[in-house]
């Protein structure tokens, strides 16, 4: 994730401890999937969610166990996501005792079923955060979701989200289906006075792989970023002091240092200081994901990518074992990148940027992410 208010802005948010903290040795933000089933049909899912779940989901009693393992190996946090986490019956028994255990909860939804009283459950578990996806307004979104009504659903569990306090994060993932609306988002963040806003980039997985034809170009992505960047200080200018993210594209990152570097260089300077301290992309470092079957991924969009079963082995243990040949890499992957990254002079700040994507357009996960929109001169590649 990339902190544009941070960056911008200094604009410090709960987050921050784990994005722009020094340590020796972390451990993971963990994505838990905990269902397949889902009542939306979304064009982008990574996890190709459907109506029902499937059968082998983790029961109560081992995801039970699970949560006990993510506390004793000193994880900081879970995201309950799905599918739908909340078509899972027993997810507010697992949340309490995720809590119980030490763990921050957060949860990923589509926000559709978030009525007043499943939000004051919510508020009551103690969910640190509630993350509600739109991908447009009106019937854009519906479209994107494959079901009519669902944006007013999804602003209806906005509304009773905030109505009991709890932290609301609008989700969005960019595509040329949607793009256009950002500006209407980001009118929608100030008029509901949600706190923070995370823009995916397209991650090429599950569903999401058919619209790789319809990611936005290099160019597109260039004026996406500078008008997220304009909208976040000119909130900040105002007073509000939203959190806004993009997530999935380090590269960001590097175009805002080189944005800054002559109009800003003291702003350009601390920007550079906090990117080496975040270290790009962080899947199969700072954050992992287990599916609704149990099976450990670096990052949330990996499915195809295994590195054990929380059934067969402790959590803990799948992620420290650099026997795995996938998970040794990416904890030390700079030798192992190729085309533009293996030369890039900024790849301290980007470490390589979403393998997924590289993986699903080269059929190789240490190629260049296609979604890198720096030039050959701005990165110093050497041909």
């Amino acid at each position: 994730m990339i902190s544009i208010s941070r960056l911008l802005c200094d604009n410090v948010s709960p987050g921050d401890s784990l994005r722009y903290a020094r340590s020796e040795n972390p451990r993971p933000v963990v994505v838990w999937n905990c269902t397949r089933g889902c009542n939306l049909s979304c064009l982008h899912c990574y996890a190709s969610a459907r109506k029902q779940g499937v059968p082998g989901e983790l029961t109560r009693p081992e995801a039970e166990t699970f949560l006990r393992d993510l506390a004793e190996f000193g994880v900081p946090v879970i995201l309950f996501s799905g599918g739908e986490p909340l078509m899972r019956p027993d997810l507010f028994d697992l949340a309490a005792t995720a809590k119980g255990l030490g763990l921050r909860v957060a949860l990923s939804t589509n926000g559709t079923l978030i009525d007043r009283a499943a939000a004051a459950r919510l508020k009551k578990i103690g969910f640190a955060e509630v993350g509600i996806s739109l991908d447009g307004i009106g019937e854009a979104n519906d479209h994107f979701r494959g079901q009519k009504g669902a944006f007013e659903a999804a602003l209806a569990g906005i509304r009773n989200s905030t109505a009991e306090g709890l932290r609301v994060s609008l989700r969005l993932t960019i595509t040329r289906f949607n793009y256009l609306e950002i500006p209407a988002i980001l009118d929608l963040v100030e008029r509901e006075k949600i706190d923070r806003v995370c823009f995916y980039h397209l991650a090429y997985s599950g569903r999401g792989e058919s619209l790789r034809n319809n990611d936005i170009d290099h160019v597109q992505t260039r004026e996406v970023v500078d008008l997220i960047c304009a909208r976040t200080q000119d909130f900040y200018r105002r007073g509000l002091h939203k959190e806004i993210l993009t997530v999935g594209n380090h590269a960001d990152g590097v175009y805002l240092y080189l944005k800054t570097r002559t109009s800003d260089p003291p702003r350009a300077a601390r920007i550079l200081e906090l990117l080496k301290i975040n270290g790009g992309n962080n899947s199969g470092i700072k954050i992992g994901a287990v599916d609704n079957l149990g099976n450990v991924h670096p990052d949330q969009f990996w499915w195809d990518q295994t590195l054990g079963n929380v059934r067969e082995r402790k959590f803990g243990d799948i992620w420290m074992d650099t026997s795995q040949p996938l998970l040794k890499g990416l904890k030390d992957r700079k030798g192992l990148l190729k085309g533009k990254c293996a030369n890039c002079q900024y790849l301290d700040l980007c470490n390589g940027n979403l393998r997924v994507r590289a993986e699903a357009v080269f059929q190789d996960v240490w190629a260049e992410d296609p979604a890198c929109y720096l030039s050959a001169e701005e990165v110093g590649r050497i041909d």
